[in-house]
């Protein structure tokens, strides 16, 4: 408990002790109050160092050089190139010496034989080839997509030719059967030797007449071929 008592007698007295130096603070007279006023100078808190200022301000970051490298040509050419005249550089060390000049020409003579003009006209020829090549595949490919429905129809036509063809082999078997059946003129086995000779005849004959149908169909169109030629 006296510890808490203790606490609080403490807290007391920093408050009356803030009221009180509050209070005469505000009775102090304005001139002793500015005479307690110290003046502190605006500072630089950024901590770049001058030569980064300088480039920040785009002003040259050394008076003089400062390093070996400062005085080498790449350097000198960087500052010409940004600060220009402000540089106090010789413009004429940006274009190196004619040793320098031929050396590069005899470089560039090697490495890109080709000059400016004929390298764009030779990608425009090649431009042109790559765009006649995609032309000429896609007219291809539209020439066999309107061919598409033709070679559908002709696979057609030849199923339904082979369909019919088998239909027909099967009715001239059944017709031959029938009639090898009829010359014997009573029911006889398939298996017979008998038969089976009969419809190897029939069958032989049946063929020869085909062979004979289709030639004089041959003959009737070379002999209208020839009529329509010669009229």
């Amino acid at each position: 408990m006296n510890f808490h008592k203790l606490i609080r007698s403490a807290e007391g007295a920093i408050g009356r002790t803030r009221y009180y130096s509050s209070v005469a603070k505000e009775e102090l007279p304005a001139s002793f109050v500015l005479e307690e006023v110290e003046y502190v100078p605006e500072r630089d808190k950024s901590g770049l160092r001058r030569q980064h200022k300088n480039v920040l301000h785009e002003t040259l970051p050394y008076d003089e050089a400062h390093s070996w490298i400062h005085l080498t040509e790449k350097y000198q050419r960087t500052l010409y190139g940004r600060y220009g005249s402000k540089s106090n550089v010789n413009p004429k060390i940006c274009f190196g010496t004619l040793a320098e000049r031929t050396k590069a020409q005899e470089l560039q003579r090697i490495t890109q034989p080709e000059t400016l003009p004929e390298l764009l006209e030779k990608i425009r020829i090649q431009k042109e080839a790559k765009l006649a090549a995609i032309n000429e595949r896609e007219e291809n490919i539209q020439k066999k997509l309107d061919k598409l429905e033709q070679w559908k129809a002709e696979l057609n036509a030849k199923v339904e030719k082979r369909r019919a063809d088998a239909a027909a082999a099967i009715q001239r078997k059944e017709r031959l059967i029938e009639e090898v059946r009829r010359h014997f003129g009573f029911k006889v086995d398939a298996r017979d030797e008998r038969f089976k000779e009969m419809l190897e005849q029939k069958e032989k004959e049946d063929k020869r007449k085909q062979k004979e149908a289709k030639r004089k169909v041959k003959e009737e169109k070379m002999m209208a071929k020839l009529i329509q030629q010669t009229s």
